[in-house]
């Protein structure tokens, strides 16, 4: 294991080239850059429901300025928040799972509902196909963006081997119960076809069907949390990747500065101006741009999964033919990682294809030729010194 804070862009300096590593760490910092705005005002727009005599441009500064304060000391008030904000939402998802399992099996008292019957009614198992499945996954696809923050965290940690290896293996079960088995009692439940199910989302329907009292106070506050947690993640990631970039001048020398604690705080400042601005953008700029802005980031998730598929080929092709010892072993390699790369190359096809996905897949290209662009120039710069 090599671990680096700028994990992957790293990775991708050294087995594709400096252009790729450039190109990819300006990206991803980009696209972290654009979730702190909205994850703010996600936060911020529950607070104001709340307490409707505070604006919302209000909350989303106080929320935005707090957890910049907390990045700025060090890691470890970045972990604790984290700590305490990943055992909520894990303690608000048992609960959901235990309370719907005995809704299912008649044995919460209060419920209207029980049993599985709507999962083979009202049309059936996948009334509407799996091609509506399949459409489906282009966006949900899209909610495991961030499992790869690990990996940056792993410069930070004392044991990255350790600990890598278990906060991966964890992801599986997690998924499994997190997503897999909560949605199984929303959908065995509720009637896929319920129109409560767009107006107040999947969980306080189910809640509200369960009898349980406050079900839409609850979800609120589970979601505050789930978004307030999005947003300190996006700023750690953010001035983490800046911070690697600066370290080997891609990025201003500022952004390399760190505190006695080892925090680089310039990047977490200047992480959090940049979505500020972007702010900005979206008050004196006309729509269109703001709205350029966001689609920009669509399909830069897809891209940075393809730059760690190529890069851990090359790689790793190249550490066995220097008769390196691997310690960490993918499955079925390489043909695992092929079939990565082409799942990817054939989403990015179908997004291009698809009319509501193709402004994302132009507003993502052009934005990465303006960065391949500057990375090569860079590069070139570089090398005729």
């Amino acid at each position: 294991a090599s671990p680096d804070t700028g994990s992957f862009s790293t990775y991708a300096d050294r087995a594709i080239g400096h252009w790729a590593g450039f190109t990819i760490g300006w990206l991803y910092w980009w696209f972290w850059v654009l979730v702190i705005p909205l994850e703010a005002n996600a936060a911020a727009t529950i607070l104001h429901a709340w307490f409707p005599n505070i604006a919302i441009w209000m909350f989303t500064l106080v929320i935005t300025l707090l957890l910049t304060a907390t990045n700025l000391f060090s890691v470890k008030n970045y972990g604790e928040f984290e700590f305490w904000f990943a055992l909520i939402k894990v303690v608000a998802i048992i609960a959901f799972v235990v309370l719907g399992v005995a809704a299912i099996f008649g044995l919460l008292p209060t419920s209207s509902v029980s049993g599985v019957s709507h999962l083979f009614d009202t049309g059936g198992f996948l009334p509407n196909g799996m091609g509506a499945v399949l459409a489906a996954m282009l966006t949900t696809m899209f909610s495991f963006m961030g499992t790869e923050i690990v990996t940056i965290a792993a410069a930070e940690s004392r044991n990255p081997g350790k600990q890598i290896t278990k906060a991966t293996n964890s992801v599986i079960w997690r998924i499994f119960l997190f997503y897999l088995v909560s949605i199984f009692i929303v959908v065995s439940l509720v009637p896929w076809n319920d129109p409560r199910l767009a107006e107040v989302g999947s969980y306080q329907t189910v809640l509200d069907a369960m009898g349980i009292p406050n079900a839409k106070l609850i979800v609120d506050l589970v979601v505050l949390v789930a978004v307030t947690s999005c947003l300190n993640s996006a700023l750690y990631t953010a001035s983490r990747m800046l911070f690697s970039l600066g370290k080997r001048g891609d990025a201003p020398a500022l952004s390399k500065r760190t505190s006695k604690g080892g925090t680089p705080y310039w990047a977490v400042i200047m992480s959090t101006a940049a979505a500020f601005l972007t702010v900005f953008a979206n008050y004196v700029a006309p729509a269109a741009v703001f709205d350029f802005l966001l689609a920009s980031s669509g399909a830069i998730a897809l891209l940075v999964y393809l730059v760690i598929a190529v890069s851990q080929l090359r790689m790793r092709q190249k550490r066995i033919a220097a008769g390196e010892t691997i310690d960490f072993k993918m499955w079925l390699f390489p043909w695992l990682t092929w079939a990565a790369i082409a799942f990817i190359v054939a989403v990015l096809t179908i997004m291009l294809i698809q009319e509501e996905h193709r402004v994302e897949i132009i507003a993502t290209g052009v934005l990465s030729l303006l960065v391949i662009g500057a990375g090569l120039t860079v590069s070139r710069r570089r090398k005729a010194r």
